[in-house]
């Protein structure tokens, strides 16, 4: 008779990997950070972008959106796309690292900010991640481009400015702006009317042969927005 099946891999019981190749994830993750709430100064909201692969983002819009400066002319919003990082194979848009941390970018930035979900490893090995998150960008285009049937109100309301988009990436997020970087290329319009004007990685994430000392580095829980109070200054 064969032994039962057991656990090969273990991250904080909220991923294990069985010996049969059954993969657990927990759905019930207790984080020790609370969710910041900017006392409705931000809205938000979610949307699918992938039907095939039944993939999520996440939408966050000023509430009361600086829109019109003193000389009375209006100004729009650019867009930030937020990758949430995990090793790959952990994290969504909806942790509080990676929700807490578009919440402040959209109110101390005064910009829409997009937070795409991704498949992960290891039930989805790379470069899934990087497909989706292209496909994140292509989302956006359809929207720029007020293609029927996924045009959403808050992007084609006249206040965005698709010529305006930032990629920020953290930890394995970082590893995929990176990717998408390399994908579109220095001065591509490839998502015109779309066009992003740079990419910036929050402690990116590249595997290696070598373990680095950035690899014993700050826990998960101390990324983002520890990042963000030493390095971004905000207004709250």
């Amino acid at each position: 008779m064969g032994s039962f099946p057991h656990i090969v891999e273990d991250c904080l019981g909220v991923l294990q990997v069985l010996s049969d190749g059954t993969v657990f994830r927990s759905k019930t993750i207790q984080f020790n950070l609370p969710v910041i709430h900017h006392q409705n100064s931000v809205d938000f909201k979610d949307a699918m972008f992938d039907k095939t692969h039944n993939l999520h983002l996440r939408i966050y819009k000023p509430a009361s959106a600086s829109n019109f400066p003193p000389n009375g002319r209006p100004h729009k919003l650019p867009i930030v796309v937020f990758i949430h990082g995990g090793g790959f194979c952990l994290g969504s848009r909806t942790w509080p690292t990676c929700h807490n941390s578009c919440l402040r970018f959209a109110s101390g930035l005064n910009a829409v900010v997009i937070a795409p979900d991704y498949r992960l490893a290891p039930e989805h090995r790379l470069p899934a991640a990087m497909d989706d998150a292209a496909s994140a960008m292509r989302w956006l285009q359809s929207q720029a481009l007020g293609e029927n049937g996924v045009s959403d109100a808050w992007l084609n309301s006249g206040e965005v400015d698709f010529d305006q988009v930032l990629v920020l990436g953290d930890s394995s997020g970082g590893n995929i702006a990176h990717h998408l970087a390399v994908r579109l290329g220095a001065g591509s319009t490839e998502l015109a009317p779309v066009r992003v004007r740079g990419y910036v990685l929050l402690a990116p994430f590249f595997g290696g042969v070598v373990r680095t000392r950035s690899e014993s580095g700050p826990s998960e829980a101390l990324l983002n927005l520890d990042i963000l109070d030493r390095y971004f200054v905000m207004v709250p």
